[in-house]
């Protein structure tokens, strides 16, 4: 999709359709919005009529799309966005899909989407036009490569956004690059997530990341096999791929935006590619769920992609621990206990408590490698964070407050929020173990703080902070899939280090 910025007023403008945002509280004539006056004068009072008759209202999402007679656009779509102090992110993106809906059955090619006088409360009319393109990406993402009978695709290639005469061209320009980039990266994140697990395997995001590192030369790919993890004394990591038939690799991609003498901030990816719970196996139910268990390692990919096509002058370093999770004879078993990169030991209870294994060896691989000047890692980590926070917010926890608010103001502004938990020293006992430094697990009580307290052990000596995307990662039931997040989170945590 192409994503532009339209200076000219509406009349000397072109389009297969222009949508035109109204609210239910502002459908005088007087109070109209300059493009809507000029469309209501040039068609007759077509707009006023409509409201008058009571077949537009300009309740939240209501749409009504029809064909006009004025020279430059070939249809009308009137979009109602709810009571003006009402409008929230949540709901403009929920009236920007609903319009996108009633577009897709018209055969439009060009739209033109005029948000002159509409801005989301607490919001500047650049993020108000971030969220747009991200409402329509959304609307129009399909994953039907494995169907035999493909959905309908939309005609229309091309959107434009008209924001007024007295908007900032600059900015409002960079908001829609930063839009079209995380909008894509997200995207990627769901293709990654939605795959199924036979297909995206360990090897597999390998082959991406080399893709990723040759299609961009501010990009660097380093993939350790099996082989060398060992070598290394990765023991952690390699105990949760040891009952499985695909190989486990570390992923590392190296942004090189900044100074050469600037330390990185790195993104540390979960790529648990399918979690059957190894000897402690999962129910069976949902179990084809698990293939989302690489979602943390998805939306660094993605946020890499985004990055990329920004190119923001700082170094960022992506290292993604991927391997899958099976029951085998070479499977390590409850009891077992396995040695860290760091050198500390953990008695495993678990199997299925893998993502902190794998994490806290891919967390000492970048404190040791690369002196990054912060950590995040982001992983569906814990089922207790979906009970905690349910759908809506990532669990964040942190041993830094300014890392910690660091992410919280990003994830609010780009709409991709988290919450802060505790991470307090007092939690640190349930981990400990009668045979080695540490168990994986802490019991039923605070299950997501006691994972978090689990990699805080491997991370004391930086800035790190822990993203539990275990609610929000992906949807379950008939509208089943991925949902990219939290690439906006992290791609807006990026930028604004850059100011």
């Amino acid at each position: 999709m192409n994503y532009s910025l339209e200076i000219n007023t509406p009349e000397k403008q072109k389009s297969d359709c222009i949508v035109i945002p109204l609210f239910s509280d502002q459908l005088k004539s007087s109070d109209f919005t300059p493009v809507a006056k000029l469309i209501n004068d040039c068609e007759n009072g077509i707009i006023q009529t409509l409201i008058e008759r009571k077949d537009f209202k300009g309740s939240a999402c209501e749409s009504l799309l029809l064909p006009i007679k004025e020279e430059q656009h070939q249809r009308l779509l009137l979009l109602g966005l709810g009571k003006q102090e009402e409008l929230t992110a949540a709901s403009f993106k929920k009236a920007i899909q609903a319009a996108i809906a009633s577009i897709k059955t018209s055969q439009a090619e060009s739209l033109l989407i005029s948000l002159d006088g509409i801005t989301v409360h607490n919001k500047t009319a650049e993020l108000t036009t971030r969220f747009a393109i991200e409402a329509i990406n959304d609307s129009i993402y399909c994953f039907d490569q494995f169907k035999t009978k493909k959905s309908d695709k939309p005609t229309f290639k091309d959107v434009s956004f008209y924001c007024g005469a007295s908007i900032n061209t600059t900015e409002l320009k960079e908001a829609i690059s930063i839009g079209s980039a995380i909008s894509k990266g997200v995207s990627i994140a769901k293709d990654l997530g939605n795959l199924p697990g036979a297909i995206c395997t360990p090897i597999y995001l390998a082959k991406e990341a080399l893709q990723l590192a040759k299609d961009n030369e501010l990009v660097s790919a380093t993939i350790l096999k099996e082989k060398e993890m060992l070598s290394l004394g990765m023991h952690s990591l390699l105990s949760v791929s040891a009952g499985s038939e695909e190989p486990a690799r570390l992923i590392i991609m190296e942004y090189k935006g900044g100074s050469t003498s600037d330390q990185p901030h790195v993104l540390v990816g979960k790529g648990v590619t399918f979690d059957s719970g190894g000897i402690s196996l999962k129910p069976g139910e949902a179990m084809d769920e698990m293939k989302y268990d690489m979602c943390g390692a998805a939306s660094v990919f993605g946020t890499m992609n985004a990055i990329t096509e920004l190119k923001p002058k700082i170094n960022v370093t992506a290292v993604i621990a991927a391997a899958e999770n099976m029951p085998d004879g070479k499977a390590t078993k409850p009891g077992d206990i396995v040695k860290t990169l760091s050198g500390q030991t953990v008695e495993i209870l678990n199997t299925d408590a893998e993502g902190r294994l794998v994490l806290c060896d891919a967390i000492t691989y970048a404190e040791q490698h690369f002196n990054p000047a912060s950590i995040v890692d982001i992983a569906t980590l814990t089922g207790a964070c979906i009970v905690a926070l349910g759908h809506h917010a990532t669990g964040l926890l942190a041993n830094n407050d300014e890392i910690a608010d660091e992410l919280l103001k990003a994830g609010m502004s780009a709409e991709d929020k988290a919450w802060r938990m505790p991470l307090w020293d007092e939690y640190q006992p349930l981990l400990d173990s009668n045979f080695a430094d540490m168990q994986n697990i802490g019991g039923r009580a605070a299950g997501t703080i006691t994972a978090a307290c689990f990699l805080s052990r491997f991370a004391k000596k930086m800035k790190w902070a822990h993203l539990d995307i275990a609610g929000t990662a992906w949807v379950s039931g008939k509208n089943k899939g991925a949902t990219g997040r939290p690439v906006p989170l992290l791609t807006q945590y990026i930028l604004n280090k850059v100011g």
